[in-house]
Formats: structure tokens, sequence, C-alpha cells
């Protein structure tokens, strides 16, 4: 295991399994977002969906995400870290095989928002588990282990569409997602929850005995105890309008913005319709166009797990700009590609914009991809830590939204280099809106976080 994941101490068996198992939660939200690729090439001629519809088969999921990620944090309050991650994995794993079975368009289309309610309401609940569960001195890696697994289901629901491609066989492509779900859910059933949701129940003795197994022996898990009960008494009953007064108005700003700009910068455009932009540059055959798109995600692959490797070491705040920094550069390539080729690309020019795609996603997962969880597990107090991470991803998921249902249009009215400049000047805002309010939470207590949003944004 690597230093990123030991830190300088010893990290119990417990820990690590916490860590791999919930943040493998992340394949199957990745498994969900690129498998749609694949079958939509097929779907289409099946169904005789024109591009609105498309779009709208597509996005429907994302509805569905919305909605989870809403009462997600609500529901982690109440019945338990553990419990809700259980029922997404489960739950995913029955809608899948109904996507997967659909006999009319009407039904695909319910299995997918149901699918969507299950993965919104995951995309909240694991960050707030693996943050509160790990260690302070490994916890950024262990929250970006997250996107390692989303980017890993990524890959693989690629990999799977390309397998499948010659045979057409877009209901194999949805309902195999089932398997992930089931063994993630056997996984899952072996932990514990965290120690700050019993500590907020009132449970002691088993928060007590969950921090120790965690921990080891080399840490004081009375004196823990103490601070996280301290963290929950000092604060009032937790309420949606704290989110919206000072002294926290400045991190829900944050996380909002945080959120909707993760999306707003275009990454799902690539995710979901690389195929497409292959095509734009003059790929025509399928297993190319998805092996290509599943080459570009292995790019993103090694870069969160470059960032997992320097996130508890650099900080947050760096990593998060490289990243950002990144996909402006990348950005600009790709237009000057699509400014260049036109509708004809040669050989340089498909390098070059193959380039573009390889570096505009290993700048999403090193930074964004990265970061989102790690912020949505540390940028807020304790009593405030679901309800912040609903917000944060709702935001994200709303954007998500707005990509996946005009991208395609918005790819035909402007073309690929006006496409690309949009996102280009939207990733050069989000850089400077992280340079000015994203706090640095490195090797910072779960409990000091309240502390800096009171104090205006310092430490």
């Amino acid at each position: 295991m690597s230093s990123a994941l030991t830190g300088n101490g010893r990290t119990t068996r417990l820990a690590l399994l916490v860590g791999v198992a919930a943040a493998t939660v992340g394949i199957i939200y990745g498994y969900d977002s690129s498998n749609i690729g694949g079958a939509m090439l097929y779907l289409a001629k099946d169904f005789h969906l024109d591009a609105a519809a498309q779009s709208w088969v597509t996005t429907t999921v994302v509805v569905g995400e919305i909605l989870g990620a809403l009462f997600g944090g609500a529901l982690a309050n109440r019945i338990g870290r553990k419990p809700t991650m259980v029922a997404v994995a489960s739950c995913f794993a029955l809608f899948s095989l109904l996507s997967g079975v659909a006999p009319a368009l009407w039904v695909l289309v319910v299995a997918r928002f149901l699918l969507g309610l299950t993965i919104g309401i995951s995309v909240v609940v694991v960050p707030v588990f693996v943050a509160e569960s790990a260690p302070t001195r490994s916890r950024g890696a262990f929250l970006v282990l997250y996107q390692v697994a989303t980017v890993s289901g990524i890959i693989l629901g690629y990999l799977v569409a390309m397998a499948l491609a010659p045979t057409e066989s877009w209901r194999w492509m949805l309902g195999l997602a089932a398997i992930p779900g089931v063994i993630i859910t056997i996984v899952l059933l072996r932990l514990p929850d965290t120690a700050r949701w019993y500590v907020m129940k009132g449970r002691t003795a088993e928060a007590r005995a969950t921090l120790a197994r965690i921990e080891g022996p080399e840490v004081d898990v009375d004196a823990e105890i103490e601070t996280i009960t301290a963290g929950f008494a000092s604060a009032h009953a937790t309420s949606w309008r704290d989110l919206l007064r000072k002294p926290f108005l400045r991190a829900t700003l944050f996380v909002v913005g945080l959120g909707f700009f993760v999306q707003l910068t275009g990454i799902n455009a690539i995710v979901y319709y690389s195929p497409r932009i292959f095509e734009a540059m003059g790929f025509t055959d399928d297993i190319v166009k998805l092996g290509l798109s599943a080459l570009v995600q292995v790019a993103g692959l090694v870069a969160v797990f470059i960032a997992l490797l320097v996130i508890d070491r650099m900080g947050r705040r760096p990593v998060l700009l490289i990243g950002i920094g990144t996909m402006v550069l990348a950005n600009l390539l790709l237009v000057i590609v699509f400014a260049i080729g036109g509708g004809h690309f040669d050989g340089a020019l498909t390098i070059a914009g193959f380039i573009g795609l390889v570096l505009f996603t290993a700048g999403f997962t090193f930074g964004f991809g990265s970061l989102v969880w790690v912020y949505a597990g540390e940028a807020m107090p304790a009593h405030l830590r679901s309800l912040g991470a609903s917000v944060m991803l709702t935001s994200d998921l709303v954007a998500n939204v707005i990509v996946g249902a005009f991208f395609l249009t918005m790819l035909n009215a402007l073309g690929g280099a006006g496409t690309f400049a949009v996102f280009g000047v939207i990733a050069i805002i989000a850089f400077f809106f992280v340079a000015w309010l994203a706090p640095e939470t490195k090797g910072r207590p779960l409990e000091d976080i309240g502390q800096y949003w009171k104090n205006g944004g310092r430490w």
C-alpha cells in the first residue's frame, strides 16, 4: 500500500477495507456514465431516436441523480451511512437488470430514472462515509480512491461496450452492471458505520469501538470521542437554513460553485459522447470509436492515481488548480484542431485532437474529478456535512443535466471549435473561483473546518 494511503503511521486493516470498499461504489457510477454511450449507438437504431430523444434518454438518469442527491444527506443522517450505501448498491443491481430487459422505451426510461435516484444518493453518502472513517493523515487519498473507482468504472463500461459492439447487444451492455452492484453490496455488509454517526445518534460505545478499530492503538480514542462529541454539542440542530446564514454562507457558495464548475467545464460531454466526438474527427468504425474512448479514460485513470499519491503532500488547492489549468490548455488545443480541420481531419490533426481529449480528461480527473469528492467530505462542519454534500452534488448534477441535454445541439450549432471555446472560457472562470474560495484542508481534523469558516475563510 502506498505511503499516500498509509501516511507516516500504520493504517489498520479495517481502515483500508472501509476506504477501498466504500470508494468502489464509484465503479457503478462510472460504469453507468459510460456504458450508455456505447449502448446509445444501438438503442437509437432499435427505438428510432433522433438527437433530442437520445439526449433525453442519456440525461434521464441524471434527473434521478438530482433527486437522490437532494435527500441523500438527510437519509444518511437518519438511517446511517452504511445502510444507505448497502441499499444503493443492491438497488443499482436491480435497476441495471431492469434496464437490460426493458421491453419498451418507457420501461428503459423508468429504470434509468431509478438508477439515477440510487446513484444520486451514493455520490452524497460515500464521500461523507469515507471522510468520517478515514485516518486524518491519509483522508485525502482515501477520498481520491472514489474517483479511481469511478474512472475504472468508466473504462469498464467502454470495454464491455466495445466487446459487445459486433453483436450490437445494448441490453447486455446495460444489464451487466448488475454484477458489480451485487459484489459491492456483499462487501459493504461487512463494514461498520462511522464513529461520528454513532456519536450523532448517542451510541457512544459503538463509536468508541469503531474508532479504535479504524485508528489503531496509537490513537487516544477517548480524546477523539470527546472532540467529536464537543463538535456536535457546539452546533444547534441541523437545518437547511444554516447553509444560507453566516458564518457558513461562504462555505455554501464554495460547494455550490465547485459543484457547478465540475460539470459545466464539460467532462461528461466527453464521457457520454466520446464516440460521437471521434465520429466528428472522421472515425466510422464503432469498435474503434469505443476503443479510443476507453483509451482516453485510461489516461484519466493514470492522472487520478498521481493525484492519489500527491493529495496529502501537495495539498488540495495546488492539485485542483493544476488540473483546471491543464483543462484550459486542452480546450485551447481542441479549438485549434477543430478550427483548422473543419469537417476534414488528416492524420496529424486526428492525433492532435486525441491528445487534446487525453489532456482534457487527465486534467479533469487530476483536479476536479478527485477534489470534488474530497471537498464533499471535508468542506463542511460536522452538523452540516451531509447537507453540504447534498448541496454540492446536487449543483454538480444540475450542471450535468445542462451539459448532457445541450452538448449535441451545441456541437452541431457551434462546431467543435466553438464548443470547446465555450468550455475553455468556463474553465478559466473556474480557475479564479477556486483560487478565491477553496480552503486548504490538508492535515486538518474534520472538527476544525467549522472554525475556518467562522474566521472568514482563514485558518
